[in-house]
């Protein structure tokens, strides 16, 4: 008979045992198959995308650069920011099918829920949802901002690859963060408009870009309200600076 302690022996005289084959270890990857350090897999990708909130609404603003490891530019023209509720919308930052699949997944049970409760679900729960997504879920290395609107006021949520939600003022994510932080920190004011926050969202990226590869060649803007999500793209950071 196998060992009860050791699933990974089995007798050949017990057709009963199971059979469990031993985790195949790779380059970059611990014993459960998932990346060692997936923050800095996020890291090592690309991008920059900011969320800041206003009392009107939020701003989501990203590059448009898509690289591979950060040194080659793949893709110049790539639009980081997608609507996955009514009133919210999550950036893409890490790899992109992982990012692609968990705002699949986040919008048909979006879509779901409002089909069962007859509305939307609070930018809270969405979070939570997310973040649930992020731990169990196979969405390799991805690290997006969520910003929503609902009844209780502006949200900005990060949600890290091991699923962690945090909420917060503004946020910034991916490989310009630090330099996308530097410019937000100072400048925030809770009582700016949308037109400030935008101005301060195109600066924050700008300076990303400047000495970041992995972010570049223009800009994306989401803009969330109670009325919705609004999506704009600039060939230029310089066009949408004041």
């Amino acid at each position: 008979m196998s060992d009860p302690f050791d699933p990974g022996r089995r007798d050949v005289s017990d057709p009963y045992a199971p059979e469990v084959a031993p985790f195949q270890h790779t380059e970059g990857t611990d014993a459960s198959g998932q990346a060692a350090n997936d923050s800095d897999v996020v890291t090592k990708t690309g991008t920059t995308t900011v969320g800041i909130t206003t009392e009107d609404g939020v701003v989501i603003a990203t590059d448009r650069r898509a690289s591979l490891g950060g040194r080659f530019v793949s893709n110049k023209n790539v639009v980081k920011v997608e609507q996955v509720h009514p009133t919210a919308a999550l950036t893409l930052v890490g790899s992109v099918g992982g990012a692609q699949s968990f705002i699949r997944s986040l919008r048909a049970e979006v879509d779901l829920n409002d089909a069962r409760e007859g509305e939307p679900m609070s930018i809270h729960a969405l979070a939570t949802l997310a973040g649930n997504f992020a731990r169990g879920g196979p969405f390799f290395a991805i690290h997006p901002i969520l910003g929503g609107v609902d009844e209780d006021g502006s949200h900005v949520y990060t949600i890290d690859p091991a699923g962690g939600v945090i909420s917060d003022d503004y946020a910034v994510t991916g490989s310009g963060m630090q330099l996308a932080y530097g410019a937000i920190e100072g400048s925030y004011d809770e009582s700016m408009s949308i037109e400030e926050a935008q101005d301060l969202a195109a600066r924050a990226i700008n300076s990303a870009t400047e000495r970041d590869t992995g972010s570049g060649n223009g800009l994306v803007f989401a803009t969330v309200t109670d009325e919705g999500v609004d999506v704009e793209e600039f060939d230029d950071v310089n066009e949408v600076l004041n």
